[in-house]
């Protein structure tokens, strides 16, 4: 069963109302969402997103054996396509946005995608089938700087290089399928002591190939522009991430909403830096921030979720409200 992460702070966050609407960009098994149509009722809705066919076809039957009706409406998308997906399905009046970064147990435990190291399943990872290339294809295809640069820049793995020309020199011998093969190759890529530490040697291996599937990063900084976007005034966006890139991503973004900015003349109303068009006009000075941060400090699980919820350990919760 997955279990939400800080549902109990995302929600103190969000403070759905009665009759208010809501999105989660990232629904998985419902976590979040189904706390918020408690407290969103009797009409207030929750639009949900996620890539998976299979999570949102679960959650099909779950809302349809708790009668909800039209309050929640199910979509199969990416998230980085937030604004076409509002637009097409006429969701308005949007009091919050959650996005929850993480995976469901269900990726690593049901899908057999190969997302998890300890289990030996073929070597896909992608979020959604209609993404073109999985986890297989970039190790067996893939030049030897292009892996090395994805080790060394999503997984911040130190022995990014060794591991590469590891990869590089297995695959001449037989193509890399399965986790396991993979976890045999970064087991000799790597020193012994390495092997021993806490956290599992092949984890940041397996954290940065995922992230290159499925492209995380950058539809991250796609979202949170078209997040603020779309809230109300005085809406909220709540984003809990689980490793220092998501998090560096959204603490710039949120300190740059903040700060009142300028646009020269020569810039056009599109690609201000990752800010919401809205605010723009060349040569426009905005007269004052465009979000307050409610969080100085990112929030993280408690001492007992984390006993409850290993898995919980690296979330970081931040939050924003759109003046």
């Amino acid at each position: 069963m997955h279990t939400p992460v800080l549902k109990k702070e995302a929600l103190y966050y969000l403070d759905p109302n009665p009759n208010e609407n809501f999105i989660d960009c990232t629904i998985g098994w419902g976590g979040h969402t189904f706390a918020i149509l408690e407290k969103n009722a009797p009409k207030g809705k929750v639009l949900g997103i996620d890539s998976g066919q299979e999570l949102i076809n679960n959650l099909k039957n779950k809302a349809k054996a708790l009668k909800l009706g039209r309050r929640l409406i199910l979509i199969c998308d990416n998230f980085a396509n937030l604004e076409e997906i509002i637009k097409n399905y006429k969701f308005r009046k949007v009091s919050g946005i959650l996005l929850d970064l993480g995976m469901s147990s269900w990726h690593l435990e049901e899908s057999k995608k190969g997302f998890s190291f300890l289990r030996d399943e073929n070597l896909d990872m992608r979020y959604s089938s209609f993404n073109p290339q999985g986890a297989e294809k970039i190790l067996n295809f893939w030049s030897l700087s292009e892996i090395e640069k994805i080790l060394r820049e999503y997984g911040e793995e130190s022995f990014s290089k060794q591991i590469a020309q590891e990869i590089i020199s297995s695959r001449k011998d037989e193509s890399i399928k399965t986790t396991n093969q993979l976890v045999e190759i970064i087991k000799k890529a790597v020193p012994r002591g390495y092997q021993r530490k806490k956290i599992h040697f092949a984890t940041k291996t397996f954290q940065a190939l995922r992230i290159a599937v499925n492209d995380e990063l950058n539809n991250l900084e796609k979202v949170l522009p078209q997040a603020l976007e779309v809230l109300n005034k005085n809406g909220r966006l709540v984003v809990i991430s689980f490793h220092s890139l998501e998090d560096r991503i959204v603490k710039n973004f949120l300190k740059k909403c903040a700060k009142p900015s300028f646009v020269p003349q020569s810039v056009t109303s599109e690609g201000k830096e990752g800010l919401p068009a809205q605010y723009f006009s060349p040569g426009r000075i905005v007269s004052g921030p465009i979000v307050k941060i409610l969080t100085k400090k990112p929030i993280a699980p408690s001492l007992e979720e984390i006993k409850s919820n290993p898995r919980s350990r690296s979330a970081k919760l931040r939050v924003a409200i759109k003046l």
